[in-house]
């Protein structure tokens, strides 16, 4: 046998990217290559970059930079690959550079520098491909692109106009994952519930019945393969009221991941988004109603351009009465080519951060009041990790490394990707604390 040409990666940026990492690797394993540990081991390197923030671009240069210093034959993809010259600047030595979701090209690539070695009793790929998450969970992509057109965001630029996947391609992908052992899929795409707007919400057949690619027959589906679904990246548009029902029956987890970066009707209206809040807040609590253990996430941008006092008083007004459960917040920053950089009213750094720092406080106040309600409780979870006196896993409230954790104390030793029933003894700002008493 020959020895099989090795490749090393590294895969930066979003969920999404991760997705388009697993689909490359999964290739590059089907073709007989290997996946080396580190540059130094390889024949070449490929790095999947981010473009969306210029702080996510320097870490991409960066990991760029550290893989032409360790092996010198570099492949890159991803976001940055869409804006080649901002790569070729400052390294014009790559072997190429393709952009977002071309996975073919970066196949021609890898041929063109390292012609691969087919071992027909060696080059065993299992059903689902390969995945960069641990076993129990996986990324489900839906769709690729973005209709939307916010003027803090360039990723319709760097991945083009919403493109849906067809529902039985998704749903034998979800399948198969479900069959190999994933016990939770994270659904994601730019904008989930927009999903199928691009195909006209167009009809595939799956297991001899027809599906329309559509945000909430879809749902319906995976919600009957009998695993945790958690849904992410959800546009509030009105037809997302029809999905809560399906998490007050369990068929999928109650818990909607919602960007709404702002409440200011003013600040949404020059983020281009939508800005009846007052009716979301309607909406929140209609959803509650219908299903009371429903977890809200959101992320929210504070120091706009244009964002004033007021405006900042307005959102954390707004975020008393939503009561999020989980919620992220950045400091603006311009992104090169977004519409925003054009508008005037640019927030001071040091104002930026002083909002930051009480949006945070506020939210911390929240969060933690929401946590304290769960004292008491049982809580189904899904174990990540082994600890000396435990493990730590996560609720049906908490996605993967962007949420609180579920720290369980065991008399019995437990197993990453079991479900525990875990009755709840105390909680922090982010965290619960408690202990099995089920499996």
């Amino acid at each position: 046998m020959t020895a099989a040409p090795r490749i090393s990666f590294v895969s930066l940026g979003c969920p999404k990217a991760l997705v388009d990492s697993e689909r490359i690797i999964t290739r590059l394993r089907a073709e007989g290559y290997e996946l080396a540990r580190g540059h130094a081991g390889a024949d070449i390197a490929i790095v999947n970059t981010c473009g969306f923030l210029d702080s996510a671009q320097a870490e991409s240069l960066a990991a760029i930079g550290e893989a032409m210093a360790a092996n010198g034959k570099v492949i890159v993809t991803g976001c940055m690959g869409a804006e080649p010259e901002k790569i070729t600047q400052q390294y014009p030595n790559v072997l190429a550079i393709t952009g977002p979701q071309q996975y073919e090209s970066v196949m021609d690539a890898v041929h063109r520098a390292l012609p691969p070695v087919h071992e027909p009793f060696v080059d065993l790929v299992p059903p689902q491909g390969l995945k960069l998450t641990p076993r129990h969970y996986a990324y489900l992509k839906i769709s690729e692109g973005c209709n939307n057109r916010c003027s803090f965001c360039i990723i319709p630029k760097l991945r083009g106009d919403l493109a849906s996947r067809p529902a039985a391609d998704v749903l034998r992908e979800a399948e198969r994952l479900v069959a190999a052992g994933v016990k939770e899929l994270l659904v994601i795409s730019q904008d989930t519930s927009a999903y199928g707007v691009d195909t006209k919400y167009a009809v595939s057949i799956w297991k001899d019945r027809e599906v329309q690619a559509k945000f909430v027959p879809l749902a319906r589906e995976l919600g009957e393969l009998g695993v945790w679904v958690r849904l992410h990246y959800v546009y509030p548009y009105p037809h997302v009221d029809d999905v809560i029902p399906l998490m007050a029956d369990g068929k999928v987890l109650p818990y909607l991941d919602i960007p709404f970066q702002h409440a200011s009707p003013e600040v949404l209206k020059r983020m281009k988004r939508p800005g009846a809040q007052q009716k979301t807040l309607e909406r929140i609590k209609q959803w509650r109603e219908v299903c009371p253990s429903l977890t809200l996430r959101s992320t929210f941008i504070v120091g706009f351009p244009g964002e004033t006092e007021a405006d900042f008083e307005f959102l954390l007004e707004w975020l008393d009465e939503a009561e999020l459960d989980r919620v992220g917040c950045f400091k603006f920053e311009p992104v090169e080519g977004a519409t925003a950089n054009e508008l005037d009213g640019a927030v001071p750094q040091g104002v930026k951060e002083e909002r930051w720092h009480r949006f945070m406080k506020k939210q911390q106040a929240i969060s933690a009041r929401r946590l304290k309600r769960k004292v008491g409780t049982r809580q189904q979870v899904l174990i990540d990790e082994i600890t000396p006196h435990g493990g730590k896993g996560r609720s049906k409230a908490d996605a993967p490394e962007i949420d609180g954790v579920v720290h369980v104390t065991s008399r019995r030793p437990l197993r990453v990707g079991e479900f525990t029933q875990v009755k709840i003894e105390r909680a922090d700002e982010y965290d619960l604390f408690g202990s099995a008493i089920g499996f």
